[in-house]
């Protein structure tokens, strides 16, 4: 039997052309700069002390040897080395055969570190902007810590190979699960949440999640890609709540599972007015109707209420499903193996 951890070998054309397009002192150095971070052209030249248009030439047979990956963000465009593939597995290769301590790579990084630093100045200026109003919500339920064990509890110690968290927002989500899983994808409308999220998870070494901009109605993932989904305080701020939920149940593999966490009806108007708050929160069966709709089982319901009295500021909902595919295949062998 072979081994399936044994990945298969590369053809001669793609370890060529990708070596042909690694063999230039540039590139070699925009490889070992990206497996440390995503990073803009803009950041690039700064730190490669390059012109734009040679960075961005570059970077354009780099993309093309699959070597390395890029995404838009509004107006941005974000690089990062290949995780995947063939270029991915020689990109990895080359890094580990390079001395870090090389005066050319170690000046790289440190230019790197001060692109990081003005770049989490400016998140933090964003955040400090909007702290005021985020701490007013918070202080109207049970701190966030408890949120957050709550929901470690709810979605238990099954394994998580792949975390999608919608609406990701600050990025915390990611934060919290990424010791547990191996990898993680980020999606939030807002650019300048998307950098505040960015340097969040910089600051805390994690580089197996990704960040990428988009509506959560349209997630750029196919279907069956996740284990888990996160919907965390973001259906209040949407028109259509099923929707969304419809589309977070696509990219669930089977026998994955979706936790939707958001708030219990209240009558806090203000934060309609002053927040954005399209609804003000969620009856119980509501979201139970959409999960079902999306077809979904419910696992597990929990309500948070701040003092533990229901009613008074905002009670904390999590709903907990899973996709019930596995459940039916596993069911259908068991009938099986009885008859």
């Amino acid at each position: 039997m072979s081994n399936p951890k044994v990945r298969p070998s590369l053809s001669f054309p793609a370890v060529l052309e990708s070596l042909k397009a690694a063999g230039e002192d540039t590139r070699l150095r925009l490889i070992a700069v990206l497996g440390e971070a995503e990073l803009t052209v803009s950041d690039l030249t700064e730190i490669l002390g390059q012109s734009q248009p040679r960075i961005s030439r570059h970077l354009k047979l780099l993309a093309e040897a699959g070597l390395v990956e890029r995404h838009r963000e509004a107006s941005w465009i974000f690089y990062r080395r290949a995780a995947d593939g063939a270029g991915g597995r020689i990109g990895a290769a080359l890094l580990d055969l390079l001395d870090r301590d090389d005066p050319v790579l170690v000046g790289d990084r440190a230019r790197l570190v001060a692109v990081r630093t003005a770049r989490a100045a400016a998140a933090q200026a964003y955040f400090a902007a909007h702290a005021r109003e985020w701490d007013e919500i918070r202080r109207l339920h049970v701190p966030e810590a408890a949120v957050e064990a709550a929901v470690r509890q709810v979605l238990g110690a099954a394994p998580i190979q792949s975390l999608l968290d919608l609406g990701t927002g600050t990025g915390r989500m990611l934060e919290v699960f990424a010791p547990d899983i191996e990898r993680g994808m980020g999606i939030d409308l807002s650019p300048d949440m998307l950098g505040v999220a960015r340097t969040h998870l910089e600051r805390a070494g994690i580089r197996h999640c990704l960040l990428r901009q988009s509506d959560i109605y349209a997630v750029p993932a196919p279907r069956d890609s996740f284990d888990a989904v996160i919907v965390h305080q973001v259906l209040h701020y949407l028109d259509d709540g099923g929707r969304a939920l419809k589309e977070a149940a696509r990219v669930l593999r089977p026998g994955g599972r979706l936790l939707v966490v958001d708030f219990a009806p209240h009558g806090l108007e203000f934060l309609r007015d002053a927040h954005a708050h399209r609804h003000l929160g969620f009856p119980r069966e509501t979201v139970e109707g959409w999960l079902a709709d999306a077809g979904l089982d419910l696992v597990t319901f929990r309500t948070l209420a701040p003092d533990g009295k229901a009613g008074d500021g905002l009670t904390v909902s999590l709903w907990l499903a899973r996709d019930p595919r596995v459940l039916m295949a596993e069911a259908d062998l068991a009938d099986r193996e009885i008859a």
